[in-house]
């Protein structure tokens, strides 16, 4: 084994010293931009096919709104993340059936669970470029809110005429800060239904421990299946439902790749923030970032103390638990790596050279002024979160969230449907009832009364100036109240709230403001209190949103230009909008002395394992590792069962579950994390330490086949083996 890893890591550094890696999420109409590039590297499809969301193999690769999944059966049976469907497993948890400890198989389609409520699939079926409708001949002179609210009636009206076809979800997503914009009409699928889930004892092997760490040997998959009504339309829950065909599904490979072979993944990654100015870069790694970070800690105590492990109270918590854990280590990890990387003085020096090229001609001078008013909306912008970080907090209780948003539903009730606010229309009506019913598997009162005591007492402590007056004034809060009066005062909101009761949420979806105004609910009556400072906040915003519609394109065609200049493409950043990424299977070496391998073996497993959750593999598991009983999934390279691998793709947050395809487009692995020297690439791409890490199929399938007896999904599905 010494001689088999030594050579490894040579033949390692041998690579990483030869590698370029591939920086941009590429909207997939840009990949003919880029065939030449795709092919050198080993794509061995038609850079043009993969343009077509609709046709072979984007066509089959799907959004569950926050995550990716993938079809790879012709009945409707997706892939993603265990982690994208665990809020589904934990809904349907007990402490009887705790399916996240015991996992969940469903053995025949009758006995598949109904998804979280709000839980949806969404299947594009058309793309179109619809600029012009939304900014052209938008009057240059608008101030932000009338700009804004333009914008926005521009935006509904195409997405009302996108609907009229019933079962469609549309939506207008914004390219290069408002300089493009695109309707993409998707089939939604209401009727989400879960198939089976390894236990956390594989699917979230390391847990937080070993979160956006390599070596990693997580099982980080999940299946969904989609159905639809016998007629083919998109339809909520029913017995009578039948499997939804797609047009498109991926071929499993049982084969996989190898150090160096190409990759490519394609999902839905959620946001980031490449085109931010220095300003925002201060703001986020000076506040917000270490401020969180100071905070998550202690807040994570908090729930864990007031629901005591195996009870239903943290059965129901995990997800914000798993999430909060999440988001710390991501948050420590972008301060790290800022810090490494001298993000601060690369966007000064990135941003100097901007100017010298915009400098260098007197016709590129409007690009000049555009920049100066983007970044004086960027300093307004940073002193407007910070000055709302405290209030956002402390009215973070889910009753009250509930409460406020049952309010605004019964004022925007009274316009004219067109001229309702996004989310309170008809067509968010279901969506809005499913989020009061999710409330019932994810709320518990000790928990919930616990998180919002922390939170006040840091808003409590927070300078006068960052106090809202009607806050204060509702709760009766003052500076130097004690905790237990406080914890006092907290107390009669849960016993006297009746909106702990699904059915009475439900009602008031049907309330006057009147009858709301006058409800004696205390949580109703702080939301009430609370609505002129949450509309305020809410003008505020829009209007900085109209201004940066209006600034923001200039600066990114400053962009596009300048890059073109230079020879290369600009890529959008991350909108939750489906993109491409590719490179290589390869390790890395991100600091001096640590050499990362590409794969890691089952043997790790056992290596790792303690017993003790959340190294606790199944004992069935351990067996077979212990017997190399590989089957048909050893990677010779290694000697084993490949669990992990990493490439040097470019990823981020919602790009969990995405498909990733070899050279030919078969399915090769799920993207499911990033390792912890890459958090940073939200911000700065580098291609020394970048490194995004997937699950191999191979895996997967040794799982199913082995451990979990999911024979007949593999049946159900089309394997590759060569």
């Amino acid at each position: 084994m010494k001689s088999i890893i030594g050579l490894s890591a040579a033949a390692l550094l041998a690579t990483v010293a030869s590698s370029e890696a591939k920086e941009g999420m590429f909207t997939p109409d840009q990949l003919p931009d880029i065939s030449r590039d795709l092919r050198k590297t080993g794509l061995r499809l038609n850079a043009n096919d993969l343009s077509d969301l609709t046709a072979f193999p984007m066509g089959a690769v799907i959004s569950l709104g926050n995550c990716t999944a993938s079809f790879v059966s012709p009945y409707g049976l997706a892939v993603t993340n265990h982690h994208c469907a665990r809020g589904s497993v934990q809904y349907n948890s007990t402490e009887d059936n705790n399916y996240l400890r015991d996992g969940f198989l469903a053995a025949t389609r009758a006995d598949e669970l109904p998804a979280a409520p709000g839980s949806r699939i969404y299947v594009t079926v058309k793309v179109d470029d619809v600029t012009s409708d939304i900014v052209g001949g938008v009057d240059g002179t608008l101030s932000g809110r009338e700009r804004f609210d333009e914008i926005d009636r521009r935006e509904k009206s195409l997405i009302r005429a996108c609907e009229e076809d019933p079962g469609h979800r549309c939506q207008v997503a914004s390219f290069f800060g408002g300089l493009q914009y695109k309707l993409i009409k998707r089939l939604e699928i209401r009727d989400v239904r879960l198939v089976y889930a390894p236990a956390d004892s594989i699917g979230k092997y390391g847990g937080d421990i070993d979160n956006w760490r390599w070596p990693r040997h997580t099982g980080d998959f999940a299946f969904y299946r989609a159905y639809v009504a016998p007629d083919g339309s998109a339809a909520d829950y029913a017995e009578g439902n039948v499997p939804f065909t797609p047009d498109h599904f991926l071929s499993v490979s049982a084969a996989g790749l190898d150090d160096g072979d190409f990759v490519m993944a394609a999902g839905y990654p959620g946001s980031t923030s490449r085109y931010a100015r220095l300003i925002e870069v201060e703001n986020t790694f000076d506040w917000f970032y270490p401020t969180y970070v100071d905070i998550i800690g202690a807040w994570l105590k908090t729930i864990e103390q007031a629901s005591p492990a195996g009870s239903d109270a943290r059965i129901k918590y995990e997800s914000r638990i798993a999430g909060l854990n999440n988001t710390l280590k991501n948050f420590q990890g972008q301060i790290d790596g800022a810090l490494r990387v001298g993000l601060a003085d690369r966007r000064k020096t990135r941003e100097a050279a901007l100017n010298a090229w915009i400098a260098a001609d007197a016709s590129r001078a409007p690009y000049a002024e555009a920049i100066r008013q983007v970044d004086a909306l960027a300093e307004e912008s940073a002193r407007e979160a910070q000055r709302n970080f405290w209030y956002n907090n402390a009215t973070r209780p889910q009753l009250l969230s509930a409460a406020q948003r049952l309010y605004r539903l019964s004022k925007e009730r009274r316009k004219p449907d067109a001229d309702r606010e996004r989310g309170y229309q008809e067509r968010d009506m279901t969506f809005f009832r499913q989020s009061l019913e999710a409330i019932e598997r994810r709320y518990d009162a000790n928990v919930d009364k616990a998180e919002w005591l922390f939170f006040l007492d840091h808003y409590l402590r927070a300078p006068e100036t960052l106090r809202s007056p009607a806050l204060d004034a509702a709760l009766g809060l003052e500076p130097e109240m004690e905790t237990s009066e406080l914890a006092a005062r907290l107390e009669a909101y849960y016993k006297t709230t009746t909106l702990s009761d699904k059915d009475v949420r439900k009602k008031l979806m049907q309330a006057t403001p009147t009858e709301l105004e006058a409800s004696e609910d205390p949580f109703m009556a702080l939301a009430v209190a609370l609505h002129e400072t949450e509309m305020a906040q809410e003008e505020r915003s829009k209007d900085r949103d109209g201004r940066r519609a209006n600034l923001r394109p200039r600066y990114m065609q400053a962009i596009i230009d300048w890059q073109r200049a230079q020879g290369t493409v600009a890529y959008p950043d991350a909108n939750s909008t489906l993109r491409v990424t590719y490179g290589n299977v390869i390790g890395g070496s991100p600091q001096d002395g640590l050499i990362y391998e590409p794969f890691t073996r089952l043997e790790g497993i056992a290596a790792k394992d303690t017993g003790i959750e959340p190294f606790n593999a199944p004992g069935l598991q351990l067996e077979l590792i212990e017997a190399k009983d590989y089957g048909e999934y050893e990677l010779r390279s290694i000697n084993s069962v490949p669990v992990n691998f990493l490439s040097d793709l470019d990823s981020t947050g919602g790009n969990s579950g995405s498909a990733t395809l070899n050279s030919r487009g078969h399915l090769v692995g799920l993207l499911f994390d990033g390792t912890i020297e890459s958090v940073n690439s939200d911000w700065d791409f580098d291609p020394r330490t970048t490194r995004t890490i997937h699950v191999d199929t191979r895996y997967m399938l040794w799982v199913m086949e082995k451990v979990d007896n999911a024979g007949d999904l593999i049946d159900e599905m089309e394997i590759v083996r060569d």
